[in-house]
């Protein structure tokens, strides 16, 4: 590999100009993520292609030389993201396989299981924003937040007393200004936890996730907390920043409201706008050549290099969508596809549960609260520290 056209900003202050370099590109651009090189893809034509080519792969163990040789280990801050052993990371049969044991479990609470603890949560959670005393209020902590890890943690069977650490340790995971040392010390914690989870589901079965997956013995103990961490990582972390953008975009714009409540647009509606405008994971690392993969226009991308998904930059690519409309956030948008939950084989199992979850979430926010506006201007909200998750650090408003 050349040197890097792009060194990614790991406090994500200059993700819009990164996506800008993404958009005019005619392929892949070379990136630095945290010290490693990789061909970020920001054209959704071509990272679907991608994601669905078996010359592609997510394995580092088999297909990513830098993992092999052990240049990773200890030192890349993101080495959890790549080191995994689950469906996150497998490739061809053994992708197949965990999907085969994975997927039962979900389909045995389908999106009806899930639907009773997200209007419970949300209904909870509006109450007690109501009973709060005038002044702003930070929205992404005591709702965008609180919501995902009550649903999750209901979906998972995880104690109360569980659920903050496990929500604390979560985000220092996602948070790509850490050091090595500490990104170490984030997956002690957070393997500590769900350790003591499986534990606790061998000694006292529920009817939760969890222990749907205890009790699949194709799943060796790696794969079974590697499993655990995906879900709880993904299914917190996502909707989490789903819902916060979707709060921030349509309190920036107004008028959107007045669109959903004129009956011109939907609930579902804004929440793939929301997935289109701000994905909630901008990168995904990585992908790996197996094999020597020629582009249209000549680049070809060489055996055992990196590929990074740009979801983000994917989603609100310029070319897709009407002249210069696409940095535009419009629930009324005809088209709004995007590759936010992934393509391909490793398309989100979660993506109902996401999509419920936003669509309650909002629906029920701005019927309560029709008033709402942002506490302070929406280009000052600073976003959270990370290349992978796309959101605030805080989103105050007055109810």
């Amino acid at each position: 590999m050349n040197s890097p056209e792009l060194v990614l900003d790991p406090t994500a202050r200059r993700r819009a100009s990164e996506e800008a370099v993404l958009h005019a590109a005619d392929g892949p651009v070379l990136v630095d993520i945290l010290g490693e090189l990789a061909w970020a893809v920001g054209d959704p034509d071509l990272l679907r292609q991608l994601l669905s080519d078996p010359r592609v792969s997510k394995d580092p163990r088999q297909h990513w030389p830098r993992f092999i040789e052990g240049e990773i280990v200890g030192k890349w801050p993101l080495y959890l993201q790549v080191s995994v052993d689950n469906m996150f990371t497998a490739y061809g049969q053994a992708h197949r396989r965990l999907r085969r044991l994975v997927s039962p479990v979900f389909a045995a609470r389908r999106l009806d299981g899930f639907l009773p603890s997200i209007e419970k949560n949300t209904a909870e959670l509006l109450d007690d924003l109501a009973a709060r005393d005038s002044g702003p209020v930070d929205l992404r902590q005591s709702y965008a937040v609180q919501l995902p890890v009550r649903v999750m943690s209901d979906f998972l069977g995880i104690p109360s007393p569980m659920r903050g650490p496990f929500k604390e340790t979560i985000d220092r995971i996602w948070n790509t200004t850490s050091s090595a040392e500490d990104a170490m010390a984030a997956t002690g914690d957070v393997y500590a936890m769900l350790t003591s989870l499986i534990t606790l589901k061998r000694e006292t079965p529920g009817d939760d996730l969890t222990t749907g997956l205890v009790q699949t013995p194709e799943l060796t103990d790696r794969e079974l907390v590697d499993t655990l961490l995906l879900i709880v990582a993904a299914g917190y972390e996502t909707t989490v920043n789903l819902i916060d953008n979707a709060i921030a975009a349509l309190l920036t714009d107004p008028d959107q409201v007045a669109q959903v409540r004129a009956g011109r647009a939907t609930w579902g509606d804004v929440v793939e706008e929301t997935m289109r405008f701000a994905a909630p994971v901008s990168h995904m690392p990585m992908r790996y050549a197996v094999s020597d993969i020629p582009l249209p226009g000549g680049a070809v991308i060489r055996q055992g290099e990196a590929i990074l998904p740009s979801f983000g930059a994917a989603s609100n690519h310029p070319r897709h969508q009407p002249a210069g409309t696409a940095g535009a956030f419009d629930v009324t948008r005809e088209d709004k596809s995007h590759v936010a939950l992934g393509h391909g084989v490793h398309f989100c199992l979660g993506a109902p549960l996401a999509r419920a979850e936003g669509a309650t979430a909002l629906a029920g926010l701005f019927d309560r609260f029709p008033e709402m506006r942002l506490a302070q201007p929406a280009a000052s909200l600073e976003p959270v520290p990370s290349i992978l998750g796309n959101g605030h650090v805080a989103l105050p408003v007055h109810l």
